[in-house]
């Protein structure tokens, strides 16, 4: 044929400018849109018939600066090159430019799918095509262009069917020719696409070579492609083995640490959708802690961390979903609205809740195990998604401070008499073990709650998560209810004087000061602070509110059966009476929180005073 001239469109000229100036951070998909259709060529092929060893290959020649990317796919005759490249991924790269800038404020188009043969135009200076049709009798044909406006289109000398695109790299981009890059492009978008792709590095001629064991291993390796074309979410659940799936994690993750269980989607209708979800061991606190769910349509990788489509309280853990039929080249607010994609979140949802909920029902000791890695993601996922606490609330485990775990339900029927409607808890084992004591004493289970989800989710449970919401969650120095004695004589104090000893012997004018009779006669003394008030200071210190802070609602409650708080009532020296009951105030502050220095100092100094007053030393 003779060598023919042409342009692409009269909006060619409009087109690349904007292309590089929009994709400049993401350029390196054009190697995603490059393999991809070299894939889609050998897949024409594959369903007209002929030979099964398909393969695409991507050469780096760093010494001719160019990139190659070679299919034995179906080819191309002179006048479907230019249909194609002229009129079918011209106007699909019209069309990406279209849905981009209409929706350019709506957070870009996902995956910048869509762009296709012209992406290669970031980062090159001259596009070749060499293409030969698997049509009897085909001429092989050549397709060049240095600007995608303007091609020329001649006889090729390329014999073999399928396809060859090279592409001059421009000074600029000449990260891409250094074959490390290129892998890392290449298993980041196309780790598992369905044609087996290979990484080849053209090296110059006369280049030194690796010794004579180098070319013997050469000679006998097989080469190994760089993508994995059966991943194993694509296998039925039942036919893949616990170190197939840890195998996996490891490889696509690189994570060392295992997974603690996973969850192996596997959908076909009413949509195609399946993946493997794994839970990974989660930090107590996992603020701006992130897991990583990658999506693929059809086992081309699309993003990371797809809001949209994947819960984002899953977002937390690690794994692969693919979604052939989800819309792509769309904005993000139209998957958000998207009933299709919104029936698919909801099913990732549901599968996760029944495989947490299957492990609870038929083995539980190993969902105990889980407990402690996974509640913060649990509990998150509860105040989150509605449907997904509706699953779970019945298998939601609280630990209590001797190792048990307990359902809500198993909580109240084996505490309900003794704390009606309370779930007593503990946020500090160690600092509150004196409360704890009291408490067990009693017979009362008192739980653990000790991460920052905690504060959020006690109050979650207590106005969200129940129906008649009577329940409340109360920490173990903000309620006394459960530790006083009933029916026990106690002896008449009075409650005016003593409020007046303490507020003068601590300097607190405004202290408030309660005598109530409680079981344990050897505890004089308990500080008590308001739930809501003490958990509304939590919060505010979890979220970094340090211009807003409340008064502290503390009341001291001092035990009517103690004996010390009897003699205090009684005493007759003034001097000695304010440095016991400022002891003793301190004491309650210490079994709940630390003294502030200037505090502590005072106490040791007081302490001393009190120890020479015990021997007689004053």
């Amino acid at each position: 044929m003779e060598k023919k001239t042409g342009n692409v469109s009269i909006h060619a000229q409009n087109i690349m400018p904007v292309i590089k100036k929009w994709l400049y951070s993401d350029k390196d998909i054009f190697v995603r849109e490059m393999v991809s259709n070299a894939c889609d060529a050998v897949t024409k092929m594959r369903i007209a018939g002929g030979e099964d060893d398909y393969q695409v290959h991507v050469e780096v020649d760093a010494a001719a600066k160019q990139l190659r990317f070679i299919d034995n796919g179906i080819g191309m005759t002179a006048d479907e090159v230019e249909r194609y490249i002229g009129q079918v991924a011209f106007s699909g790269a019209e069309e990406f430019l279209k849905q981009y800038d209409d929706k350019e404020k709506d957070g870009g188009i996902i995956g910048h799918f869509g762009l296709g043969f012209y992406s290669a135009f970031m980062v090159a200076s001259k596009v070749t095509i060499d293409t030969l049709s698997y049509q009897p009798g085909a001429q092989a044909v050549r397709w060049e262009s240095e600007d995608g406006m303007t091609y020329t289109l001649s006889d090729s000398d390329w014999d073999r069917r399928g396809t060859r695109i090279t592409l001059d790299i421009a000074p600029e981009e000449e990260e891409f020719l250094r074959p490390f890059r290129v892998r890392e492009v290449l298993e980041r978008y196309c780790a598992f696409m369905q044609t087996p792709i290979f990484l080849d590095e053209i090296k110059p001629e006369g280049a030194k070579d690796d010794g004579p064991k180098a070319d013997e291993a050469k000679e006998t390796a097989a080469p190994v492609p760089v993508n994995d074309t059966h991943p194993l979410w694509l296998k039925n659940p039942s036919d893949c083995t616990e170190e197939e799936y840890k195998a996996f994690y490891r490889k696509v993750f690189r994570e060392f640490e295992e997974p603690l269980f996973w969850v192996h989607l596997n959908v076909d209708y009413p949509f195609n959708l399946k993946g493997i979800l794994y839970f990974p061991k989660l930090r107590q606190d996992f603020g701006g802690m992130e897991g990583q769910i990658k999506l693929f349509s059809g086992q081309v990788f699309v993003a990371d961390n797809i809001k949209e489509v994947i819960p984002e309280f899953l977002m937390l853990l690690k794994g692969v979903i693919d979604c052939p039929d989800l819309p792509l080249n769309v904005s993000r607010s139209f998957l958000q609205n998207d009933g299709y994609v919104r029936k698919i979140s909801a099913h990732i949802t549901r599968k996760v809740a029944d495989r947490l909920t299957g492990m609870f029902n038929t083995d539980r000791p190993s969902f105990e195990k889980y407990w402690p890695d996974i509640h913060p993601f649990i509990k998150y996922g509860c105040m989150r998604d509605e449907k997904f606490y509706e699953r779970m609330k019945d298998v939601l485990l609280y630990k209590t401070v001797d190792g048990r775990f307990l359902t809500l339900a198993e909580y109240t029927a084996q505490n309900g008499e003794k704390a009606p409607d309370k779930v007593l808890y503990t946020s500090d084992e160690s600092r509150q073990d004196a409360m704890i004591r009291l408490y067990r004493d009693q017979g009362i289970d008192v739980v653990v709650l000790d991460t920052p989800i905690d504060v959020n989710f006690a109050s979650f449970m207590e106005y969200s998560g129940q129906k008649d919401g009577k329940l409340r969650f109360c920490r173990v120095d903000a309620d006394t209810d459960a530790l006083k004695a009933q029916d026990a004589e106690t002896p008449a104090l009075d409650a005016e004087a003593l409020t007046k000893l303490f507020r003068e012997a601590t300097g607190m004018e405004s202290l408030k000061v309660e005598l109530q009779a409680l079981r344990d006669e050897q505890l004089p003394a308990m500080l008590v602070e308001d739930e809501q008030t003490r958990r509304f200071k939590d919060m505010s210190r979890l979220y970094g509110e340090k211009g807003f802070s409340l008064p502290d609602d503390f009341t001291l409650v001092l035990n009517s059966r103690s004996a010390l708080v009897s003699a205090l009532a009684g005493a007759k020296d003034p001097q000695r009476a304010q440095l016991i009951a400022a002891e003793l105030y301190d004491l309650a502050e210490l079994s709940r929180a630390p003294l502030s220095p200037q505090q502590m100092t005072a106490f040791l100094s007081r302490s001393m005073r009190l120890c020479e007053l015990a021997v007689g030393n004053d």
